[in-house]
């Protein structure tokens, strides 16, 4: 009999949900990562370069430097507001 808990049913590999849970997760942190060393390589901040090239938090140390550390921080506008600004 096989128990719902147990390891066997943790390494249980043929549900496709896995595959696609770990590949989105993978996807989201890449461009988290992508993000923060492109930014952390143009602010000229090695420390922070090597920290994300390292150390992989699944986005979350990344954006909380694109967000809250950064000499540049990454504001999140829409494209109506940014062009009525201009004018």
């Amino acid at each position: 009999m096989r128990s719902w808990y147990g390891w066997e049913n943790m390494m249980d590999w043929s549900n496709p949900w896995i595959g696609t849970g770990i590949g989105i997760f993978a996807v989201w942190s890449a461009i988290w990562t992508g993000l923060a060393l492109w930014n952390a390589a143009k602010n000229d901040e090695k420390y922070w370069f090597i920290a994300f090239l390292f150390i992989h938090t699944a986005g979350i140390l990344e954006m909380l430097y694109l967000f809250v550390f950064a000499k540049n921080k990454l504001v999140l506008t829409s494209q109506t507001k940014a062009k009525s600004k201009r004018k």
